[in-house]
C-alpha cells in the first residue's frame, strides 16, 4: 500500500502545481529575467509549502488546522499585500529587464527567491481543506493515525509539485534566450498586472467584498 500512496500524492502534488495563478507568472517571470535557478528555487517554495499544508492534513493535525483556517483573513490580507507590493515592482521595473539577474544569483537573491514564494503560498490555507478531503478520500483518515503511509504521501505530494516547477523552469529557460529587451518589457508588464490584479482580487476577498 506504501508505494500506492506515494503514487497518489505524486499524482496530487502535480495536479496542485500545475493550474497558472500567481505562482506560476511570477516563476515564469523570474526564470526569464533570471535563469532557471532562481525560477525553480520560487517554485520549489510553493512545493514546500505544499507538502507543508499536506503534512498537517495527512497526520491529523486538526488543532493547527483549525488555527490557520481561523486566521485566513488576516494570512489573505498580508498575501494579498505581498502580490500586490511584487506587482507594482515588477512595472515599476520593467523598462529594465536585465538588472535583476546579477544580484539573483548571489546567495542573498535565491534565498528570497525560495522564501517569497514559500511565503505566499502558505497564505493559502484553504489548502488544508483540500488536501484533508482528497486525502479522506483515500482513506488515509481510516488507517488509524498510519504515519508511515501518511510520510509516504507528504513525500509525494513535494516531488510531484516539484518536478512540475522543474519542468516549467527548464521549458521556460530554453525559450529565454529568444527574448530581447523588448520582448522582456513586455513580460514584466503583463506578469506585473497580473501580479496586481491577483493582489488585489485577494486583498478583496479578506475584506469580505465579493
Amino acid at each position: 500500500m506504501i508505494p500506492g500512496f506515494f503514487g497518489r500524492g505524486l499524482l496530487l502534488g502535480l495536479l496542485i502545481a500545475a493550474p497558472v495563478g500567481p505562482i506560476g507568472v511570477l516563476c515564469i517571470r523570474r526564470t526569464l529575467a533570471s535563469g532557471a535557478l532562481v525560477g525553480t528555487l520560487s517554485g520549489l517554495g510553493a512545493a514546500t509549502a505544499d507538502a507543508l499544508y499536506g503534512a498537517v492534513a495527512a497526520f491529523g493535525l486538526t488543532a493547527v488546522s483549525r488555527a490557520l483556517v481561523a486566521g485566513q483573513t488576516w494570512m489573505a490580507l498580508v498575501g494579498g499585500a505581498f502580490l500586490l507590493w511584487l506587482g507594482v515592482q515588477t512595472l515599476l521595473g520593467a523598462g529594465k529587464p536585465r538588472e535583476e539577474a546579477r544580484p539573483a544569483l548571489q546567495g542573498e537573491g535565491l534565498a528570497s527567491a525560495f522564501a517569497s514564494t514559500l511565503a505566499l503560498t502558505l497564505t493559502n490555507p484553504m489548502t488544508i481543506l483540500s488536501f484533508g478531503a482528497v486525502f479522506a478520500g483515500m482513506g488515509l483518515a481510516t488507517r488509524g493515525g498510519d504515519a508511515l503511509s501518511a510520510a509516504w504521501l507528504v513525500g509525494g505530494v513535494f516531488l510531484g509539485s516539484a518536478a512540475w516547477w522543474l519542468m516549467l523552469c527548464g521549458v521556460v529557460s530554453r525559450l529565454r534566450a529568444g527574448f530581447n529587451a523588448r520582448a522582456m518589457r513586455a513580460v514584466n508588464y503583463v506578469s506585473g498586472g497580473v501580479l496586481v490584479v491577483f493582489g488585489a482580487l485577494a486583498l478583496a476577498c479578506s475584506f469580505g467584498w465579493k
